[in-house]
């Protein structure tokens, strides 16, 4: 009486949830969709559901199955129109995806999506709304411009019911055949990179340089090569002419360092611009990295990065360089959108990239 009670409770669960199923030998069940959780007990040393309502059943399932005493199960009928959530979750994951990313398997109605190579992380906000507006299909990510490495977790696709209706589907479908990919990753191209220090103090040797050896570490990271490294006073004119060498000598990125405040000897911004460049923007809303500018010189980037910089572990310099490196023109929109997510807390222990910082969209 109560295997009947449990069995009318489970019908009438799947009849509310519009699912249909039927009663069929385990030899049989073979490719078909399990529609009921099975218990395995071992006493005194294991119970529990090695099959999970919503499995495709295997061939290799069967000697299990019937070792558990299990000789007719519950499956589930699809209708022509719909898919088991594990194909419709591959088929979104699938589609989602673009350049530099992979696919993992489907379980249980999800799948991962991983970083096919080392590069940055591009999300399209907007298309990962637009998905995730269509019910029953979830997608979520790590936060966009994210520097990644091959094989990590970027994502995930989930189909939320057992089954799905096609037509959702071809939704998605149409949505990303519109917009394009959700979720990509872009190469990391190393350049040709030239530093010019800046500062009387650094200049006579009263000071010792500590600008240099942290830029040097960071783009090495990257596999940039450093093909000069230049010092100079506090001199407009001396500046301008390292900066236009650098060019002609094949510099690819221009690093400026020191100078960017407001004083009257800071003379940096005002030489970078004499060079001809375009200023992009003088000042940042991310902290630290507040006195940044980003000018181009024609299609050469120059960036003027500030003291900060030199004693901070993760600053300005950390969120746009990648995106110079993934080939990307940033613009003035790029900076101001920093602001979210543009306060560094500057914790003893640093844990970015695993915190909030420059997690804008």
């Amino acid at each position: 009486m109560r295997e009947l009670h449990w069995a009318a409770g489970l019908a009438a669960q799947n009849l509310k949830e519009g699912l249909n199923m039927k009663i069929v030998p385990v030899e049989k069940a073979v490719g078909q969709v399990l529609g009921q959780d099975l218990t395995k007990i071992v006493p005194g040393k294991y119970k529990g559901a090695p099959f999970r309502k919503g499995r495709i059943i295997l061939e290799e399932d069967i000697p299990q199955l019937l070792e558990m005493g299990k000789h007719k199960i519950y499956v589930y009928e699809l209708d022509k129109d719909e898919l088991h959530e594990n194909d419709a979750a591959l088929a979104l994951a699938e589609e989602i995806i673009g350049e530099g990313t992979v696919c993992g398997e489907a379980k249980t109605g999800r799948v991962d999506i991983f970083a096919g190579r080392n590069g940055l992380l591009k999300i399209d906000v907007e298309g990962l709304s637009g998905v995730n507006s269509i019910p029953e299909m979830v997608v979520a990510t790590i936060h966009n411009n994210s520097v990644v490495a091959k094989g990590d977790l970027i994502g995930a696709a989930k189909i939320v019911p057992l089954t799905i209706k096609k037509t959702k589907i071809e939704e998605m479908k149409s949505l990303i055949e519109k917009n394009g990919p959700v979720i990509t990753v872009k190469t990391l191209n190393p350049l040709a990179i030239a530093i010019i220090v800046t500062g009387n103090e650094v200049y006579s040797g009263k000071v010792r340089d500590g600008f240099a050896p942290v830029i040097e570490s960071k783009i090495k990271t990257y596999g940039c090569e450093v093909i000069s490294t230049t010092y100079l006073p506090d001199d407009k004119q001396m500046i301008t002419g390292a900066i236009k060498k650098a060019r002609d000598a094949g510099a690819q990125l221009v690093v400026v360092t020191g100078g960017m405040a407001v004083d009257p000897d800071d003379v940096t911004p005002a030489a970078i611009l004499a060079a001809g460049g375009r200023l992009v923007t003088y000042g940042s809303p991310v902290m630290p990295g507040a006195m940044f500018m980003l000018a181009y010189l024609d299609d050469l980037p120059i960036m003027g990065l500030p003291g900060s910089v030199m004693y901070y572990k993760t600053t300005i310099f950390d969120l746009v360089l990648p995106r110079l490196l993934a080939g990307e023109r940033v613009e003035a929109w790029d900076i101001t959108a920093l602001g979210h997510g543009g306060l560094c807390y500057t914790c003893p222990d640093c844990t970015y990239p695993r915190c909030h910082f420059g997690k804008s969209r």
